[in-house]
């Protein structure tokens, strides 16, 4: 319950960067996190914007005894309750020194080429589209060749949005449709349709070729 308090707390006072109505349900945790230990090999991961650690905890359950976890939240008061959870929750307690909290924005890591699974809890669907644009550019420079990129959008929230709102609004949805497409039609695997999450999600499973196969910025393809 206190977490479910900090979260709607934070719903309230940052809906921008919060962008979910409750934390991620068990299945769409599970969804998420479904690449992580799939190669069976060491695993550097990657999870950004994990908020309360829905999702993290269905990632600590599939991590090898080798795997390395970094967690990017750039709310403090989210990233304080997942340094608690380092240290008192029993789920996490043993993989307890494998875990970093890195209380940044994702765009500020230069760990290039690091991660071979990144899990992203972003909301982009609420950012400008610039900002997409160079979110999307950096998780290409920090995955590994091969490395597996899963994200999540709310099934048809981008759509019905782009119906009522203004017209600069739907512009910006347009844009950042447009650059997920391009992501979708050059690197997406699979996607699966959470329907058991509040509400409906889709979740995209991306295969990164890794910065040395990205000559051209995904910013400088922002549609005008």
């Amino acid at each position: 319950m206190a977490e479910y308090q900090v979260f709607w707390r934070e719903f309230r006072e940052s809906f921008q960067t919060t962008g979910a109505v409750l934390p991620s349900g068990r299945a769409l945790a599970r969804a998420l996190a479904s690449r992580v230990g799939a190669r069976g090999r060491p695993q550097r991961i990657l999870e950004v914007g994990p908020g309360t650690g829905a999702v993290t905890n269905s990632i600590i359950a599939r991590l090898g005894p080798a795997d390395q976890l970094d967690l990017v939240e750039l709310n403090p008061r989210f990233a304080d309750l997942l340094r608690n959870r380092i240290r008192q929750d029993l789920a996490w307690q043993p993989v307890a020194q494998r875990i970093h909290v890195l209380e940044m924005p994702v765009e500020n890591i230069d760990n290039d080429g690091r991660y071979d699974v990144i899990v992203s809890g972003l909301p982009l669907n609420n950012f400008p589209s610039e900002q997409v644009a160079q979110i999307l550019e950096h998780f290409h420079r920090l995955a590994a060749r091969g490395a597996q990129l899963s994200f999540f959008e709310y099934a048809v929230l981008r759509k019905a949005k782009a119906l009522w709102c203004k017209p600069y609004e739907r512009r910006r949805l347009t844009m950042i449709e447009q650059l997920l497409e391009r992501e979708f039609s050059s690197w997406q695997v699979a996607v699966d349709c959470v329907l058991a999450n509040v509400p409906p999600a889709w979740v995209h499973h991306l295969c990164l070729p890794g910065l040395a196969s990205q000559p051209r910025s995904l910013a400088a393809q922002t549609v005008r």
